[in-house]
């Protein structure tokens, strides 16, 4: 039992992950406030009890700490399993460590349809505030101090991989990139990446860890939240779960931040959401929101496999990504439209052994998908279809990417080290067609799930907060996570998360009284 009682938290924040340990932590700053942080994994308070997968930034924890979700990338895609962090720090403690901004562009994008406060002038200080980069801290668009350490890899760091790939980047005519968080920048080079060493500086490492001590703030692990409680127009309450008991904890404002699939299927089962898809599950509607689980934007890939000559230079203890080549579709309107990075290895040992892998990922995507609920019952997992690649200028920009993703496997520079080109099968025909056809079937998530919940204008009917996370219709209710996105960002979604949190964390601690605070 967690044992409240009859207690009345200030704020509630459901979901300790990227956004919602910053929210907690930002929030927390004020001692007046009692915030009171929920989180359905374990947590691990000291880093020398945490275990060994949320440590190691040398690659992902796939199964230890994972919600087992799955989706269907693609109309005509399989079902595959859709990794999630369940655990203080979400899926910032168990991800690759990318620490990727996306373009100015995206930021400007999301304030001209109706969210000014989400300008790339506004979030670039939230982006500096969150991060301490121990490379080009005393630029002016970086920062120098914050709970994020982020570094890049230096030449002899990299594996013979990164360095052959690299090589063989420089030999395509591409530019050389020393920082891909530059806001001009493109081309290829080291990856920005959130870890020291081997340590994963997840955001219950670098927020959470030194928030501990606020006697103010109280973080309840293991604690499923099954649906909030409305009354009157307005969130009371979040119904938990924890050891088997169900109780009611009281709020005077909660946060939801519980990531671009929970957040929506909490929001439904609580009976927030269009109405054909609550109804069916026996949930009272309590306000109609046709956006919820609308949306669903990601960035599509598919990875070129290759074999080596010599399984000597591949080891599954090598940092699984060091490098990344960003740079624009032709005849693109998108800048960075497009991305290809090298993996060390092939990532779970699949497809082949003794190979490692070269993706081709669409950055900026125009296919929606879906996320519904599969029952009310808070334990099933939700219905995830993507529909990746329902748009033919996503097909397009993809298949032009996938193929100069194959044009590194030719190079001097990365052709002496492959053995065979396992994927795509070198016999098969690689016309514009054939690839056309390929991709919809084999491409595959870059697990960056957002804009579920996206914000908005009152005048954009699939809008359901509006751009201070604040749910329409439901008084009391923050929606605060990717799920708002009203897109998917050009780059890996964990930084843009965590700058979320930094915008609403401010906002909740210094101006209390836009969210009734």
């Amino acid at each position: 039992m967690t044992g409240f009682g009859g207690e009345v938290f200030d704020l509630v924040v459901i979901g300790a992950g990227s956004a919602g340990a910053v929210i907690a932590a930002r929030a927390s700053e004020d001692h007046r406030r009692s915030v009171l942080l929920l989180d359905a994994g374990p947590d691990y308070p000291l880093l020398t009890e945490t275990p060994f997968d949320l440590v190691n930034s040398h690659n992902n924890s796939y199964t230890a700490h994972d919600w087992g979700f799955s989706y269907q990338p693609t109309a005509v895609g399989r079902g595959v399993p859709f990794p999630r962090g369940r655990v203080t720090g979400g899926s910032s403690a168990v991800n690759t460590t990318i620490a990727l901004r996306g373009m100015p562009e995206d930021y400007d994008g999301w304030a001209a349809v109706g969210n000014p406060e989400w300008a790339w002038e506004k979030v670039l200080p939230a982006f500096k505030r969150l991060e301490r980069d121990l490379d080009f801290g005393d630029r002016p668009y970086h920062g120098d101090a914050g709970p994020i350490s982020i570094r890049r890899y230096e030449w002899d760091e990299l594996t013979k991989v990164h360095q052959a790939w690299l090589e063989a980047s420089d030999e395509l005519g591409y530019p050389r990139c020393e920082d891909a968080n530059d806001p001009e920048s493109w081309g290829s080079g080291p990856h920005p990446m959130n870890k020291l060493g081997r340590v994963r500086i997840s955001t219950a490492v670098g927020y959470l860890a030194p928030a501990r001590v606020r006697p103010n703030l109280r973080i309840q692990a293991n604690t499923l939240t099954r649906r909030l409680i409305v009354e009157g127009g307005r969130v009371t309450g979040v119904e938990v779960e924890c050891d088997g008991v169900t109780e009611v904890i009281r709020a005077r404002t909660v946060v939801l931040s519980a990531g671009a699939i929970q957040s929506p299927a909490i929001l439904l089962r609580s009976g927030i959401g269009p109405k054909e898809e609550v109804e069916p599950h026996g949930i009272e509607l309590v306000r109609e929101v046709p956006g919820v689980g609308r949306n669903f934007s990601d960035h599509p890939a598919l990875a070129v496999l290759c074999t080596v000559k010599d399984p000597s230079i591949l080891d599954a203890d090598q940092p699984i990504v060091q490098t990344i080549l960003r740079y624009t579709a032709p005849d693109s309107e998108y800048r960075n439209d497009l991305q290809i990075e090298a993996f060390s290895f092939s990532p779970r040992g699949e497809g082949a052994p003794n190979a490692f892998a070269i993706a081709a990922v669409l950055e900026q995507a125009h296919s929606k998908g879906t996320l519904t609920l599969s029952s009310a019952d808070p334990h099933a997992a939700p219905l995830i279809q993507q529909n990746m690649l329902s748009d033919e200028r996503d097909v397009r920009r993809l298949v032009a990417c996938f193929r100069d993703a194959i044009a590194f496997t030719k190079t001097s520079a990365l052709a002496p080290v492959i053995r065979e080109v396992v994927f795509p099968d070198p016999r098969r025909s690689l016309s514009d067609a054939s690839l056309s056809e390929l991709l919809p079937r084999l491409a595959a998530s870059g697990f960056h799930p957002c804009a579920t919940v996206k914000m908005g204008p009152e005048s954009d009917p699939l809008a359901v907060v509006d751009q201070y996370g604040r749910v329409r219709g439901v008084d009391g209710l923050i929606v605060a996570d990717a799920s708002i996105m009203p897109s998917v960002p050009r780059a890996n979604t964990n930084l843009t998360s965590i700058m979320i949190g930094e915008m609403v964390g401010e906002w909740l601690r210094t101006e209390p009284g836009r969210y009734g605070l």
